[in-house]
């Protein structure tokens, strides 16, 4: 299989459009319910794509704290600092959670949504969290296990194949259910768990799985030598049980909110 790159311009407008969604619009009020930021505060959001949540994070923390995004991909990157126009207190960084630009101890609290299932070395990732985080700081992290999807399909086998190969364009499509013990063994404590899903019945644009067929597709008829038939027959399958009342989509991420608790 081709190697997936870095976003590029075209999948990072893909990536916005469905950030913009109703589902994703409250999954980042869940976000940062957990996350609770206070006046003053220095925050980094790893991750920090398009920058919705380095936004919202920059108006919370206001202009006597600081808010910093972290992302190795160059068009998100040009989203985020578009987004964040006119927040002195807003700031980017190039970089990637395994090698983050930061000091020890830098900052407050730390968000990560979708970010780690991604990421080769979870437990490097998960000492760099800890030694940019102040003692007694706090991270918020959101990931998603694939196994909870639900997605109607007439075909089950040919669904089963093309969302198989989607797997392939994470680093672990299963992280949840391992992160508890690998924050721990991190030094962490975990302080809360919790469950955000996402569910669909409607097949209708602007819901979060009608912006992923549009991501999917692409991704394994490029990276995954799918035929492109077989692709848009499962995304042409999709709408048709829209339009006959079958549609269905169901997803489930998992929140994990922990604090630094001692030196290592």
């Amino acid at each position: 299989m081709e190697k997936p790159p870095m976003f590029d311009e075209k999948s990072a407008q893909r990536v916005d459009v469905v950030y913009s969604s109703d589902d994703e619009i409250k999954q980042r009020m869940f976000v940062m319910d957990a996350l609770a930021p206070r006046v003053g505060e220095r925050i980094i959001d790893i991750g920090s794509g398009p920058g919705y949540v380095l936004r919202e994070i920059g108006e919370a923390v206001g202009p006597s704290g600081s808010a910093v995004g972290v992302e190795p991909a160059e068009a998100m990157v040009k989203l985020a600092r578009n987004r964040c126009a006119g927040l002195d207190q807003v700031t980017l960084r190039e970089g990637n959670a395994e090698a983050l630009p930061a000091d020890d101890r830098e900052f407050d609290a730390a968000v990560i949504t979708q970010v780690y299932e991604y990421v080769p070395n979870v437990i490097v990732a998960l000492r760099e969290l800890y030694r940019l985080l102040r003692p007694g700081g706090r991270a918020v992290i959101l990931d998603t296990d694939w196994d909870s999807l639900v997605w109607n399909a007439k075909d089950s086998a040919r669904a089963k194949r093309i969302l198989k190969a989607w797997d392939s364009h994470l680093s672990d499509p299963h992280l949840p259910r391992t992160l508890s013990a690998r924050l721990l063994e991190a030094g962490f404590e975990i302080m809360r768990r919790d469950v955000y899903s996402i569910l669909n019945p409607d097949y209708k644009p602007g819901c979060y799985s009608f912006g992923m067929i549009g991501i999917i597709a692409p991704f394994v008829i490029r990276f995954c030598n799918l035929p492109k038939e077989e692709v848009k027959a499962w995304a042409a399958e999709l709408e048709d049980l829209g339009r006959e009342g079958e549609y269905f989509f169901s997803l489930n991420r998992y929140l994990f909110v922990c604090k630094k608790i001692k030196e290592q």
